[in-house]
């Protein structure tokens, strides 16, 4: 229950919850708002139960189990669901870094938890990647509401201790995943642009929808240091003792060309970007992104 309360923020998910999360474009045969299977007449896996709702096809309600709880349910079937979506969380050890109570790990984690939940309310299939300089762990997508503790349990025991390196790691995911959906990226994105861009197109050349949350520290994009600081080099870059007054202004510079450079790559592959900071109220970034997107549906 702790964790639950810890990630799940009951303000952001009653604000979230009466909007959706679907693919823009045709996924595997769906299209969007749709439920209706193209593997009609094919041997498929059967995934679980959910209960009947008004317009159902009665064709798969499952009479065992009505007789045994006088509740109508439908046998659900793993390739019957109409998105799969499949998160990943950058858990490198730039990931860490904060300047107020919350990290944007921790940052990360609650975008992920809540987009989870909204999903599987969708009764959609939800999985999750975790990763560094490698995947260091997967959980397979899944449709039940208890799929959460899974993905809760995830992110509580994920660590940041390792370098990036997104390129090689994006690549190797989008081979792991063979089911076209859609793909949220939730990450500082801390490494080369124009690699993290290639491992993006990965991606977009298997005909998935991607979505990248770019989760920074505001003192990462404000730079409001003044005094002589020490600044600590994460994931192998030396410590530095400088003057941040007369850094100030390239240091900005970089910042937003590193910015535009990630934004426009997004733009140019149909890829929806999202940049945020930790300092900004979660139940206001997704209910502005996921309305802006319902709007461009």
């Amino acid at each position: 229950m702790q964790n639950y309360q810890k990630y799940l923020d009951p303000k952001v998910l009653n604000k979230i919850s009466h909007l959706e999360l679907k693919a823009r474009m045709i996924v595997e045969g769906f299209i969007w708002g749709l439920h209706k299977s193209p593997y009609h007449g094919y041997s498929v896996e059967f995934a679980e139960h959910r209960e009947y709702s008004p317009g159902d096809d009665i064709k798969h309600l499952d009479w065992k189990v009505f007789g045994r709880t006088d509740r109508l349910y439908l046998k659900q079937y793993e390739q019957e669901t109409n998105l799969s979506s499949y998160i990943l969380v950058d858990t490198s050890e730039s990931m860490k870094y904060k300047s107020g109570p919350v990290s944007k790990f921790e940052y990360a984690t609650y975008i992920a938890s809540s987009l989870s939940y909204l999903t599987l309310q969708q009764q959609d299939a939800v999985g999750m990647f975790c990763f560094d300089k490698d995947v260091v762990k997967v959980v397979p997508a899944r449709t039940n509401q208890v799929h959460m503790k899974a993905i809760v349990s995830t992110l509580a025991e994920a660590g940041n201790v390792n370098k990036t390196n997104m390129e090689s790691t994006l690549h190797s995911i989008a081979g792991m995943i063979k089911k076209r959906g859609m793909i949220i990226l939730i990450s500082d994105l801390f490494d080369n642009p124009e690699r993290i861009l290639a491992g993006l197109q990965h991606f977009r050349y298997n005909k998935n929808d991607v979505i990248v949350f770019h989760v920074m520290d505001e003192f990462e994009t404000e730079f409001p240091f003044k005094d002589m600081t020490k600044f600590l080099g994460l994931e192998g870059y030396p410590d530095i003792l400088a003057d941040p007054r007369s850094l100030r202004k390239a240091y900005v510079a970089e910042v937003e060309d590193f910015v535009t450079t990630i934004r426009r790559g997004c733009l140019k592959q149909q890829i929806d970007y999202v940049q945020v900071t930790t300092n900004q109220l979660l139940d206001v970034v997704l209910t502005t992104y996921l309305a802006k997107r319902l709007g461009r549906r």
